[in-house]
């Protein structure tokens, strides 16, 4: 998709950055309302730029308003630019999201609040009864736990926030992972206890699982789809294909493990506890040895900029 740009600024600097937004090329469309804004105050440009020159235009506003203050930018999809002109550089237009959306999208899913917490509980619940199921039953519980329970996002927080170096983000994003997993682990321990008091499930049931033996003990091949899942979430983030995400979720496996961190202790068995951390981490991991060198080659050879804000 291609983007659309309104952009506030005040009135001084109207006439030089209109100017310099006329010459881009991947500009398709320029319209200018003055005084069109009453807070903040100032005249609007709407910006119809194609992906690949909406990091440019963003860097000539930032230059053209020295006060950030003073400026406001609200970015949104256009579904089609129809201009027979233009057509080649429409037609040849790259996905790429800028990095105001990835944060702001990456924000949105990770904030901690009672819906984040309540997904995070359910998939926990549902990742534990997997753990305890049999093959069918198990593999649409784990499909639904890391479809459900948002913890991908946090995690990819922290990598974008050490490429941009922005330390609030990487704070915001430990912050929420912590709390979304302490609540997943804890939902995970009481379904394991209600499922023990009803005579559901026991030590044995959970130690002999052969999906809860892959998750304590992951082979080499395993551990490549979780990594190559991995860092495809982080490209579909950053390729605007937030749509598409289930796929990685699927391939990796940190919402069973996470819940086998918060089961296994019911039932005496710390040491699977400890083998689901170790998996945890993993790939958690994958997510920020991956992720990083990613996007900081984004940075380094096509965003060229750092965040507005």
């Amino acid at each position: 998709m291609h983007r659309t740009l309104e952009i506030t600024v005040p009135p001084a600097v109207t006439e030089s950055l209109g100017a310099e937004l006329t010459t881009l090329e991947e500009v398709i469309g320029l319209t200018l309302q003055r005084g069109g804004s009453l807070k903040p105050v100032g005249d609007v440009l709407t910006v119809h730029v194609l992906n690949t020159g909406a990091d440019e235009v963003l860097r000539r506003v930032r230059a053209a308003v020295p006060d950030k203050a003073a400026l406001s930018v609200v970015t949104a999809e256009a579904t089609s630019f129809i201009s027979p002109n233009d057509h080649h550089l429409v037609r040849d237009d790259r996905d790429e999201a800028i990095w105001e959306e990835m944060e702001s999208g990456l924000r949105h899913q990770g904030r901690i609040t009672v819906n984040y917490l309540l997904l995070m509980a359910l998939g926990g619940i549902i990742a534990t009864v997997g753990l305890v199921s049999e093959p069918v039953p198990q593999a649409v519980a784990f499909v639904a736990s890391a479809i459900i329970a948002p913890g991908f996002d946090p995690m990819t927080t922290v990598a974008l926030g050490v490429v941009l170096r922005r330390g609030p983000l990487v704070r915001r994003g430990f912050t929420s992972a912590l709390a979304g997993y302490a609540v997943l682990i804890g939902a995970a321990a009481l379904t394991m206890w209600a499922m023990v008091a009803a005579g559901e499930a026991d030590a044995a049931l959970l130690a002999t699982n052969k999906e809860v033996q892959h998750l304590a003990h992951p082979m080499l091949m395993e551990l490549a789809v979780a990594g190559a899942g991995a860092l495809a979430g982080v490209v579909m983030l950053a390729a605007f294909r937030r749509s598409f995400q289930a796929g990685p979720l699927i391939a990796m496996a940190f919402i069973p493990a996470a819940a086998l961190i918060g089961a296994a202790p019911v039932v005496g068995r710390f040491d699977l506890a400890l083998e689901g951390l170790e998996r945890f981490g993993a790939d958690w991991g994958f997510i920020l040895a991956l992720g990083i060198p990613f996007l900081w080659l984004k940075q380094r050879f096509l965003h060229r900029r750092p965040p507005l804000v």
